[in-house]
């Protein structure tokens, strides 16, 4: 069974659990991805190698997810970035973010609002502007419809419960879009992208890596890994991408 958790009460009123180790800095802070939580593999896994080499570490679960007040129906882009922020308000010092799915695109949030704190950023499978590009442009004419008049739609989804989606997630998240104005990065990023992955496309990874401007950018391509990225050479590879990052991030220092 999981610890219990510590929790953060929020300026804006939400109660966020999380877990968080003592260590050398940077901190390192995992974002994890839509209807994720904080005891996932990849977090959980970084967790432990942060332990073993006395890294600084923390990894939280956002407003609706997890163990953190709310629903996840409840919730929008820019509260799990208040979430994100609030969490990173906490630690003392620089920090690197590992952004996974969506978690990339709180990652890249973050990164825009405090380029003098985030000194380094991995990304597994970032999904910017999902709602935009991914959700509303796929709606067909009934789901817009049913959109505007109920307020949610559902969707299938193979990763277990419908996928509820929202009016106020859709336009929520045109306020946060990263992909349409300049997107400067001048930290040192890696990016983990699977070729198999069928929720967030290769071409994604691309138009990101096109899009930010930064000094010290690279995107990995995985053959045939998928959205999860968690097997052992999966999470190998994003260990060798942190300890890059960590690398570059201390040198500059």
């Amino acid at each position: 069974m999981p610890e219990t958790p510590d929790y953060l009460d929020t300026a804006e009123g939400r109660r966020l659990a999380y877990r968080r180790t003592d260590g050398a800095g940077p901190w390192i802070v995992f974002l994890g991805g839509l209807r994720s939580d904080m005891e996932g593999t990849k977090a959980l896994h970084l967790e432990a190698w942060a332990q073993r080499e006395g890294r600084a570490f923390l990894r939280f679960d956002y407003s609706g997810h997890g163990a953190s007040s709310g629903t996840f129906e409840e919730g929008a882009i820019g509260d799990w970035a208040e979430d994100t922020a609030a969490m990173l308000d906490t630690l003392p010092g620089d920090i690197v973010l590992v952004g996974s799915s969506m978690g990339g695109w709180q990652a890249l949030l973050a990164a825009r609002a405090m380029p003098d704190r985030v000194r380094g950023l991995v990304t597994i499978a970032a999904a910017p502007d999902f709602t935009e590009d991914g959700y509303a442009a796929s709606f067909t004419p009934a789901e817009r419809s049913k959109l505007e008049r109920e307020g949610r739609i559902a969707r299938a989804s193979e990763y277990g419960e419908d996928m509820i989606i929202t009016r106020r997630l859709i336009e929520d998240g045109r306020s946060h879009l990263v992909l349409r104005t300049p997107l400067s990065l001048p930290m040192p990023v890696r990016m983990l992208q699977g070729t198999a992955d069928d929720a967030v496309d290769v071409s994604v990874a691309m138009r990101l890596l096109d899009h930010a401007e930064g000094p010290d950018m690279r995107l990995t391509l995985v053959k045939d890994a998928d959205h999860r990225m968690s097997s052992p050479a999966e999470l190998a590879l994003i260990e060798q991408a942190l300890r890059e990052v960590l690398l570059a991030a201390e040198g500059a220092e």
